[in-house]
């Protein structure tokens, strides 16, 4: 079986030495290699294959699609280009992605004949996309299934950093990354699709427009965004530990953390822009109110960070020391989204991520201290103590960053 222009199919050639940039097109490769079509469609269809669209109307319309089509002078016409994740060219052009069947279903006469895969790599094939040729290949997605986001370790081989700020930035964001099956160090990030990014800034974030990424990516970096009351009570541990130098009693913090707001609700001096000033006391009942909540938190932390401990999140008396991690990991993250979205450049992308990076260094002293920081902070935020998914997820993405030998953690320094 073979398909487009011979010089372009299968068969050997005198193609210099050529890195795949991951194991994606490591599997297309090796196929390749050895005339193994089935293989090489098994892998295609058990993968994201992200092809051109259109911006503007994409915007415009951001529930269709609309593909934008090459021309290659050898197949005489015009060609529908696709590709793996790690083929993906740099971000001045936007694209969506779909399984390998798709393409063989939205097929039009309008359409051009042929598709081409990875076109100009030593894995290319063209596919003619009409019926009934378009079966031969399409059939394979039907047995792989839709592709799925794996909790795993995907590393870009060549172009993404391996080393140096810029990489150290990016294993911040390498926990949300490994829970969603995208490489770690994807700087120049398409993640899931541009009309994908879009979207899920909107829901998630609220994020719209170029400004309101600003704003919250500032938020992110300045360590704005998390619960100021997780923060209360996990400094208000470090100080005690500090103080007494050793174990904290939760029973003491519970009710030193009575006493501070107490203290504080009687109403305390401060210093402001306009100068020393004393704030008015509070009433009774709503700081009593905080000390209650103040103190089920205290009881919510020390059960996850037991949970932690058993799980080998956290090493046998440790604590978390600060939930930093959660904001500055989806800085990292942040970063990538926005120019997914387009709403920021690469350079712009890139400081955002090196910033990240430095604060963390600056919060925690290991990359188990700042994963545990960020789980104990996505836990307070989502999981309500029922350790769901949302915990077991990034639990297993934290087990892989930390054993696999091909780990952003294993080989970049903390500090």
């Amino acid at each position: 079986m073979s398909f487009g222009p011979p010089p372009a199919s299968f068969g050997p050639t005198n193609q210099p030495v050529w890195t795949p940039p991951t194991e994606i097109e490591q599997a297309l490769f090796e196929a390749k290699s050895r005339e193994d079509w089935s293989a090489y469609f098994t892998t295609l269809a058990e993968n994201r294959l992200y092809f051109e669209v259109r911006r503007d109307r994409t915007d415009a319309e951001p529930g269709n699609t609309f593909p934008v089509f090459g021309q290659d002078l050898r197949t005489g016409g015009a060609v529908w280009a696709v590709y793996t994740e790690g083929m993906l060219p740099a971000p001045d052009r936007v694209f969506d992605w779909d399984e390998l069947g798709w393409f063989a279903r939205v097929w039009t006469p309008t359409y051009p004949p042929m598709i081409v895969v990875n076109p100009g790599s030593p894995y290319e094939a063209f596919l003619p996309s009409a019926p009934p040729h378009s079966g031969a290949w399409a059939q394979h997605s039907e047995r792989a299934g839709f592709p799925s986001f794996r909790t795993t370790l995907r590393t870009l081989r060549v172009g993404g950093p391996l080393h140096g700020p810029v990489a150290h930035g990016l294993a911040c964001g390498a926990l949300l990354f490994v829970n969603n099956g995208l490489p770690w160090n994807a700087m120049a990030y398409h993640g899931q699709g541009y009309p994908h990014e879009r979207k899920a800034l909107r829901e998630w974030w609220g994020v719209t427009s170029r400004g309101q990424w600003q704003e919250q990516q500032r938020a992110l970096l300045a360590l704005d965004g998390a619960n100021p009351v997780w923060e209360f009570a996990l400094s208000l541990r470090r100080t005690i530990a500090r103080d007494f130098r050793g174990h904290v009693d939760t029973g003491y913090w519970r009710d030193a953390a009575a006493h501070v707001l107490r203290d504080r609700a009687a109403g305390e001096t401060v210093i402001t822009a306009d100068g020393v000033t004393r704030t008015e006391p509070r009433p009774t009942a709503e700081t009593e109110a905080r000390i209650k909540g103040v103190q089920h938190l205290i009881g919510r932390i020390t059960r996850y960070e037991a949970r932690f401990r058993a799980d080998g999140i956290l090493d046998e008396n440790r604590n978390v020391s600060s939930v930093d991690a959660w904001d500055l990991g989806r800085a990292s993250a942040m970063a990538r989204w926005g120019l997914g979205s387009r709403y920021c450049d690469l350079p712009e992308a890139e400081a955002a991520v090196v910033e990240a990076g430095r604060s963390a260094s600056r919060s925690y002293r290991s990359w188990q201290d700042f994963a545990a920081g960020y789980i104990l902070g996505r836990c307070l935020h989502f999981d309500d103590e029922e350790f769901g998914e949302w915990y077991t997820d990034v639990r297993e993405a934290q087990r892989i960053l930390m054993s696999d030998p091909g780990s952003p953690w294993l080989n970049i320094p903390f500090r």
